[in-house]
């Protein structure tokens, strides 16, 4: 399992250094701290094409930035997932693959409907990486969110994304459920005991 954090200000994160923290002691998984690696904004697009050809899981941890991600997973997907390589001509080296999102929100979970203040559910904002999976011919389940960020308390948090990645290292996901959700959080992870 590949997990790819990226947070451009995460000596301010509390949530998303919770995680960060959290995955390091989950072994079995490759982490990679993209703003650490690529503080310039260049990579090596051969070795990072390397890292998901090596991994059947790849798991993006960011906050929501502007609807968004971090401008650098962006730059990330654009380069990394190229014609001929994960879609395309000749380009169905990630089918197959999964593709999940674990991201923080700073407002709470009600802002994130019709009726609330944003309008549109969070899957609404996250349809870029949802349709970057289908194209590539990935799985997308729905993605793990801590929705008010800025206040939340980290640690269940933290203590159910180690669960996650035990999970999905262990294939103990239970993926139907996971891929009819629409979000998941510490509390309502889909997992299968062992």
């Amino acid at each position: 399992m590949l997990h790819v954090f990226a947070h451009p200000g995460l000596s301010s994160s509390r949530i998303n250094k919770a995680q960060w923290r959290a995955a390091q002691s989950v072994s079995g998984i490759t982490s990679v701290d993209l703003y650490a690696e690529n503080p310039r904004y260049t990579m090596d697009i051969e070795a990072e094409q390397q890292r998901l050809l090596n991994h059947d899981v790849i798991l993006l941890q960011f906050p929501l930035f502007w609807y968004s991600c971090p401008a650098l997973v962006k730059e990330w997907i654009d380069l990394v997932f190229e014609h001929g390589f994960a879609y395309g001509e000749g380009g169905d080296r990630l089918k197959g693959k999964l593709l999940m999102l674990a991201i923080s929100a700073g407002g709470p979970q009600e802002a994130y409907s019709h009726k609330g203040y944003q309008h549109f559910t969070l899957r609404t904002f996250l349809t870029p990486f949802e349709q970057t999976a289908r194209l590539c011919q990935m799985h997308f389940p729905a993605p793990y969110v801590q929705h008010g960020a800025l206040s939340a308390d980290p640690a269940p948090h933290a203590r159910g994304f180690s669960r996650l990645l035990e999970g999905l290292r262990d294939d103990r996901l239970d993926m139907d459920r996971a891929l009819q959700s629409e979000i998941l959080t510490h509390d309502t992870l889909p997992l299968i005991e062992s």
